[in-house]
């Protein structure tokens, strides 16, 4: 059956892989069932909230590759949110409660040192029309909880299997700050039940507060989504994903030239049963998201490994794949060019100082007067046009019998005279580019420099 599901960021900082991982589960869901993705901005804290900061994550989304087919702001939803708490507080179920910062944390210090669970007590429950009036006379403002049932709340989870949690061990939720602004446990049931939401994909981390929202749903009258909590990705130092100070925000990714697809496979393999290794396009990738695959153990990485990703990634990645970005980017038309340099790439900015090299030549050919047999023999041996894959090999075979240099004594001063540079793209298609008459002049140029 087609799913709908959501991707409910807060634009309060550049969004990370991590949270990648979260929106690209989704729209795997969507992309595999014929469902639908919502971009949802969970925007109610506004003022920590900042639209440089959601338009920062659709172009990450867009990036990725991601479209959503429904875009809302909770910031819009006021109205209805408003209604859903007269309800919930017509029935008893949303109350008062005046305690400041300071004396929640005594109490929930006083349970500690008792041996209890730092449990809210509902006092708010038990006051009394004038012990409310005194506490507004002090200019107090109540936030609201919301009574929690008895008992537990279970569900069968997508990515781990049966859940439960005992709503007991839990204090009654804020819903509703003294501000009056309205919290995301309160706002998400809202809009759930409100477009149409069949499947919750999450960090495991929200585990408790599904057990909390699953009786939310029940309170408001509606049939709740089924959930799936998937592990949340940690560095191998064990310290978790921050938007805070964070080199792996898709922000600072994408301006380093980080592939894409090499975020994405990254952020969806890691901690499963399928093998971390780059995928070409999100719909192949939409393939291996199995929610039941995700490892229930944390799915820890390596930061390094989006490097190692996006050069495999790179090294494979054809010709039609990157047309545009090169002919905007350095004018490069022809398919031999990429087929040459990619396998030396890391990220495919790379490849520019290489195009450089092969049109103008090298800024500096480090060569010195030991070489010059070596690069006269190969300037004498260079055959006529046209050539193909066999010439290098014939040509270089020509150059070692008439100077017996072999391995680094016979291709380094070949390597230095063509490009200018130690280590590189292979010989052999550098050769084919350049052509005779640029080979020519190019070790002519280093006999030059020699003499």
């Amino acid at each position: 059956m087609p799913e709908i599901v959501r991707f409910a960021p807060s634009p309060t900082g550049e969004i990370h892989i991590g949270n990648a991982r979260t929106a690209l589960y989704n729209y795997a869901v969507a992309l595999t069932t014929g469902g639908s993705f919502i971009l949802r901005y969970d925007d109610t804290d506004t003022e920590r909230s900042e639209q440089r900061y959601a338009e920062a994550i659709a172009a990450d989304l867009a990036w990725l590759g991601i479209v959503p087919a429904r875009v809302e702001r909770q910031s819009d939803r006021i109205p209805l949110y408003d209604a859903a708490a007269a309800r919930l507080k017509a029935a008893g179920l949303l109350y008062a409660c005046y305690e400041t910062p300071d004396e929640l944390e005594r109490k929930r210090a006083l349970q500690r040192a008792r041996g209890r669970p730092p449990v809210y007590d509902r006092a708010g429950l038990a006051l009394t029309d004038a012990e409310r009036a005194a506490f507004e006379a002090e200019g107090r403002r109540p936030h609201w909880r919301f009574r929690l049932p008895d008992g537990q709340r279970t569900w069968d989870d997508r990515c781990r299997g049966e859940q439960r949690v005992n709503l007991d061990a839990v204090s009654d939720p804020v819903l509703v700050r003294a501000d009056g602004s309205y919290l995301y446990t309160f706002t998400s049931v809202v809009d759930d039940l409100d477009m149409g939401v069949t499947l919750v994909v999450r960090g495991e981390d929200h585990i408790t507060n599904t057990g909390v929202q699953l009786a939310l749903f029940e309170a408001l009258g509606g049939a709740a989504p089924a959930f799936g909590h998937h592990n949340l990705l940690t560095r191998a130092d064990g310290e978790p994903l921050s938007k805070r100070d964070n080199p792996l925000s898709l922000t600072r990714l994408r301006a380093a030239s980080i592939e894409p697809m090499a975020v994405a496979s990254l952020a969806v393999l890691t901690g499963t049963s399928n093998p971390v290794e780059p995928v070409a396009d999100l719909g192949a990738l939409a393939a291996r998201a199995d929610l039941s695959a995700i490892s229930r153990s944390p799915a820890t990485f390596d930061p390094a490994d989006v490097e190692r990703l996006n050069a495999a990634l790179l090294h494979e990645m054809p010709f039609a794949a990157v047309a545009d970005w090169l002919a905007e980017t350095c004018g490069v038309t022809d398919p031999a060019v990429w087929e040459a340099l990619r396998g030396n790439l890391s990220v495919r900015t790379d490849i520019l100082p290489w195009v450089a090299i092969l049109r103008d030549g090298p800024a500096v050919v480090p060569v010195g007067p030991s070489d010059r047999p070596v690069l006269q023999a190969a300037r004498d041996a260079l055959p006529p046009e046209p050539w193909d894959e066999a010439t290098f090999k014939a040509w270089t075979g020509a150059v070692k019998t008439a100077t017996g240099a072999k391995g680094k004594a016979l291709f380094m001063p070949l390597r230095l005279a063509l490009t200018g540079e130690a280590s590189g793209p292979e010989l052999a298609p550098i050769l084919r580019l350049l052509g005779r008459a640029e080979a020519d002049r190019r070790l002519g140029a280093a006999l030059s420099q020699i003499d």
